[in-house]
């Protein structure tokens, strides 16, 4: 339900979303070569990996990927606060609230991470 939810609202604004059911399905599209500028993730997921477990997972592919988070818990331990090109946006919130998110992290630049 969630998932739809997210989807409507940015199908609302005029994204084009791809929806992955899991971080392994996320993963699979990235890994076969598919094309996307944000991932948009819950910091807290079910199964064995987390959102920023995904992120940097994904980033192993595509360094320069921009993250944005998502998470209703007021304990965000998990998130890599100041990692490049992420932002957490607090549930519940508000279709305007997502599309600034979401403006503010695509037009963010973003470095290569050091290595």
């Amino acid at each position: 339900l969630v998932r739809s939810y997210v989807m409507t609202h940015l199908a609302a604004l005029g994204y084009t979303a791809f929806p992955a059911s899991s971080a392994a399905q996320a993963m699979a599209m990235v890994y076969d070569g598919f094309e996307f500028d944000l991932l948009f993730t819950d910091v807290i997921m079910p199964g064995s990996m987390n959102g920023p477990q995904l992120a940097s997972e994904l980033r192993r592919h595509r360094p320069n990927l921009r993250v944005l988070f998502t998470s209703g818990f007021a304990d965000t331990t998990a998130f890599p606060a100041g990692q490049h090109g992420t932002d957490l946006l607090v549930k519940p919130y508000r279709r305007a609230e997502l599309a600034r998110m979401l403006r503010l992290v695509l037009d963010a630049r973003v470095a290569a991470p050091a290595h």
